[in-house]
């Protein structure tokens, strides 16, 4: 079974300097019905204008996943971290007993875009930890490229859940195929472009919640970014 989440029943705000998408309940948007998906809790779509940013804000107990699509991200946390983060890169904060941190865009000129991925741990406590990567373009090309994992694996971050995060980029016509395993769950999520899933129509912002499948097949309309969560 596939659920399509369209983009634009999605929860909106826009406070002028952060213009936010919420495909799951977040902040000021409820939604008993879109209160996330197995361990998957957030997948807000943020554009950051230039100079501005997320003031220092705690976090406990949550996996929290940065996807940047375009532009940088200035990051600092009471872990005494500080990194900028930009298109191609993902960063992960474990929060666990508790982190503070600020996100801020650097530049004068350029919006940043990014999605903030939530995703629920599989135990609470865990000391907070900070990581990033780079996953250049062309690891993505041709290939379900793996960015979060409980283990690592690949060169991914690793997260404290059962559940395998990937990235691919398509070209027109281009398809891919994704086999889930039994008993697995999967969240398709268009980042760019437009695409087909099984049949049916995806566009930037789309989501799907996928269950009792076990051949995915993606096939591109235009230029495309797309993460699958592969999920408990």
């Amino acid at each position: 079974m596939i659920t399509v989440r369209p983009s634009a029943e999605r929860g909106h705000a826009n406070f002028g300097w952060l213009n936010t998408h919420h495909t799951f309940s977040f902040a000021n948007y409820y939604d008993p019905k879109h209160m996330g998906f197995r361990a998957l809790r957030v997948i807000n779509d943020d554009q950051v204008s230039p100079g501005r940013g997320f003031d220092t804000h705690p976090h406990k107990d949550m996996e929290i996943i940065s996807y940047v699509l375009a532009g940088a991200l200035a990051h600092r946390d009471s872990l005494g971290t500080s990194a900028t983060v930009r298109a191609n890169e993902v960063q992960r904060i474990s929060a666990g007993t508790g982190i503070a941190h600020s996100e801020f865009n650097p530049s004068t000129d350029e919006s940043v875009h990014l999605l903030q991925i939530w995703i629920l741990p599989d135990q609470q406590g865990v000391t907070p930890s900070y990581e990033e990567k780079v996953f250049a373009p062309e690891s993505k090309q041709g290939q379900w490229r793996r960015i979060a994992s409980p283990t690592g694996q690949d060169g991914a971050v690793t997260i404290n859940q059962d559940v395998e995060l990937y990235a691919t980029l398509l070209t027109p016509g281009e398809t891919r195929a994704f086999e889930l395993r039994s008993h697995r769950y999967a969240w398709v999520q268009v980042a760019q472009g437009k695409i087909s899933l099984n049949g049916r129509s995806l566009a930037a912002g789309d989501g799907a919640a996928v269950s009792d499948e076990t051949l995915l097949e993606l096939t591109a309309h235009s230029d495309a970014e797309v993460l699958l969560f592969d999920l408990a």
